[in-house]
């Protein structure tokens, strides 16, 4: 029988078992289970020159001012993480977003860094980096 231990990404609280979860929810579009990584206070900020770009706060806030209006305007909306460098309670992740856009049909192909801080087991800050030009290749017909 598998024990769980806190080595069990799916259950662990280290910041980069935290983070994991919240890829892989993302990806499964299971807000819910989003929402469970995020502190009550999270400060989320999308990069300046991004659709969406700003600070949101609370977890229900980031989903619905992120991940619900991201899978409105795309299909397929996905973070590809690859690369985890972690320290204390810091996690920059090494990704990719793939999508297409719903209005131009255009595909998005192009590589991300998150930094996230995680405390006592949920995100606290995340600070996104990207090209947005590419985002907005993507989007303009």
């Amino acid at each position: 029988m598998h024990q769980h231990t806190d080595t069990d990404p799916a259950t662990s609280a280290t910041p980069a078992a935290v983070v994991r979860r919240q890829y892989l929810a993302s990806a499964a579009g299971d807000l819910q289970a989003l929402r469970a990584t995020l502190a009550d206070d999270v400060e989320w900020t999308e990069m300046a020159g991004f659709p969406l770009a700003g600070t949101y706060r609370t977890p229900e806030g980031v989903t619905s001012a992120v991940m619900e209006r991201l899978a409105a305007d795309w299909d397929d909306w996905t973070a590809h993480d690859d690369t985890y460098v972690t320290e204390g309670e810091h996690v920059v992740v090494l990704a990719r977003y793939t999508a297409t856009h719903k209005a131009t049909g255009k595909p998005l192909d192009v590589r991300v860094a998150h930094h996230f801080t995680v405390r006592a087991g949920r995100i606290v800050r995340f600070e996104q980096f990207v090209d947005t030009a590419k985002v907005r290749d993507a989007m303009t017909p």
